[in-house]
């Protein structure tokens, strides 16, 4: 076995839910995901093509009706974009995967923005790359980007910038004028930008933002400010958006020049998505007016809920979201998260995720996922942490 894949850590958010196996007592927040089921007219598209016999292989990029929804979505919150840069992928997960198959191997610099979703961070490694770590900053009750030290680290070395905004776990999100920034920089030195997206439609600001063609705003996008034969490849899941996290599907957006090569790693990874989870992925694009804006407001309502709670504790620090479905927080004289969070579920039955799970640099930082249908559950969680907290 390489010594890359040996080194890989285990999911320290999946060793804490472990802890709590077989307890029906604990609140569970841990994992990036609403306790909101698939809407039913997603549920129904798929069952209806599973009942017309649609379980053939598909185009390795996807099925051609879904490449343009996803195009004329994409075109409606952004700049043009045509379907030929359209790849279809098995999950957000895949489709990152194989953008860093495409772009980096062996001995190939990447750097990432951190803290976030550790997979981000493996990837590269996983492939043999060097992963260089620049780090956000908790400043003011948010988390910064030190531009002047991004920039640093990107040099005609690095082959691969991946920044994920809005970001999971801090909520933070770049201002367009930051993405110009970065892009010009990028276009200088010759480096690829691989942009995690996906939770672009959870966006709680305003400015920057305004809505295209009648659509709800969402937070700013390297789409917005990029050429189509920019080294841009933006990343995209239905998984948050519209409540389809177990489909596994996603989407990317690619250069056109990328487009075949990316057709090529999906035949040598997945084939093809199935196609009745396709069919359910048109249907929620075809149903996103009448169903997104709703979920965000609801998400909006769940923030506003759990922010001030938490905010009022003795000793806690916790940074307001711009984006995404988590609150980071953390607790005075906390310092390990991992044991922390352990104690949590042993001792008050609160299950979150430790912030060490997204890097040693959000060591002592907790990651709560909000997005609950029962905003009751999140005050009764509150209450759970505030009895840990003042002991």
């Amino acid at each position: 076995m390489r010594t890359a894949i040996q080194q890989l850590p285990g999911s320290k958010i999946r060793e804490v839910a472990n802890a709590a196996m077989g307890r029906s007592d604990v609140l569970a927040f841990w994992f990036g995901e609403s306790d909101e089921p698939t809407p039913a007219f997603i549920r129904d598209a798929a069952t209806r093509s599973i009942q017309d016999g649609e379980t053939f292989y598909s185009h390795n990029l996807g099925l051609p009706e879904l490449r343009q929804a996803v195009a004329d979505y994409t075109s409606g919150l952004h700049r043009p974009v045509s379907a030929q840069r359209i790849a279809i992928t098995s999950s957000g997960v895949n489709a990152l995967m194989l953008a860093m198959q495409a772009l980096a191997g062996p001995g190939d610099e990447v750097v990432v923005v951190v803290p976030v979703w550790p997979n981000l961070t493996a990837q590269p490694a996983i492939l043999g790359a060097q992963v260089v770590r620049v780090s956000l900053k908790a400043e003011g009750g948010a988390w910064r980007l030190d531009m002047a030290r991004l920039l640093e680290a990107v040099t005609p070395r690095t082959r691969v910038l991946v920044v994920n905004a809005p970001n999971n776990p801090t909520g933070w999100t770049l201002s367009r004028a930051e993405q110009q920034t970065i892009l010009d920089h990028c276009r200088r030195t010759g480096t690829w930008v691989v942009a995690d997206e996906v939770y672009e439609r959870i966006h709680f600001g305003t400015a920057d933002v305004a809505a295209v063609g009648g659509a709800s705003t969402c937070a700013p996008s390297f789409l917005d400010v990029a050429e189509p034969d920019d080294r841009l490849v933006v990343a995209h899941s239905f998984s948050k958006s519209f409540l389809m996290t177990g489909w596994r599907l996603g989407w990317l957006v690619v250069p056109p020049s990328l487009t075949e090569a990316v057709g090529k790693l999906i035949e040598y990874n997945t084939s093809c998505a199935p196609v009745f989870v396709q069919r359910a992925g048109l249907a929620g694009l075809q149903g996103a007016a009448g169903f997104v804006p709703g979920l965000v407001q609801r998400l909006r309502a769940c923030r506003d809920t759990l922010l001030p709670q938490l905010a009022a504790l003795p000793g806690v620090q916790v940074a307001v979201p711009e984006g995404g479905m988590y609150a980071f927080f953390r607790v005075e004289g906390q310092n390990d998260s991992l044991a922390f969070a352990k104690r949590l579920v042993a001792e008050a039955g609160l299950g979150l995720a430790p912030g060490v799970a997204f890097g040693p640099e959000a060591e002592g930082w907790l990651r709560w996922c909000f997005a609950s249908k029962d905003p009751t559950r999140l005050s009764d969680g509150v209450q759970r942490l505030a009895a840990m907290v003042r002991l």
